[in-house]
């Protein structure tokens, strides 16, 4: 499964940050998963993306032409996809992915939060968004979400919805919820595959 993690850059940001980073590289390897996220170096972003690379994870990095002439390309990646613009690297991970991951992060990763909020309430995919509400600090965003729905500018019934985790681990039973869901989806398209062949060989 394409997991498209979207993190924060910062350096600057706490260790316990970075330790979530980590774990979820790590898991993403563990369960032999491939990891899509932006190409760059810099907290989170290295933090998830070198412990994937480092345990044998496929790594995909989509990065702006922008980013690359900073000297910021990530080294740990298996692919890297060259874009010409910020709005492309979005465009191209919601393409590559199977469900997308929101750690903490501030502008950036708020913007292509967003940005596959947006696409799923319009129809444009119906991928799934989990965010991880570590130690609250989504908590004011979720604030925000059930105002907005209160005075009805997000209808009581959405078409598309982002799933906030409070935990690391309800975070991976989701993520091992929809990867099950998408191989039942496999196994059955490949048995109505086979069942149509048969048929066509044995009119």
């Amino acid at each position: 499964m394409n997991i498209c993690v979207y993190c924060s850059a910062k350096d600057a940001i706490g260790e316990d940050y970075k330790a979530l980073g980590r774990k979820m590289g790590r898991w993403i390897a563990e369960k032999g998963h491939t990891l899509v996220f932006g190409g760059a170096t810099g907290g989170l972003m290295t933090e998830v993306s070198r412990t994937a690379y480092e345990a044998g994870a496929p790594v995909v990095g989509v990065v702006p032409g922008r980013i690359l002439a900073t000297g910021r390309r990530s080294p740990w990646c298996t692919e890297t996809i060259e874009v010409e613009h910020m709005n492309a690297r979005k465009q191209k991970m919601k393409e590559l992915a199977d469900c997308f991951v929101c750690l903490p992060g501030s502008y950036g990763t708020l913007d292509e939060m967003f940005d596959v909020v947006a696409a799923g309430t319009v129809g444009e995919h119906r991928k799934p968004l989990y965010v991880l509400n570590h130690n609250g600090f989504y908590a004011p965003l979720m604030e925000e979400i059930a105002l907005m729905k209160q005075e009805r500018f997000i209808p009581a019934e959405e078409h598309y919805t982002p799933h906030f985790a409070d935990s690391e681990e309800e975070l991976y039973s989701l993520l091992t919820s929809h990867y099950n869901k998408l191989e039942r989806q496999r196994i059955a398209k490949e048995q109505r595959e086979a069942a149509m062949l048969k048929k066509q060989n044995n009119p």
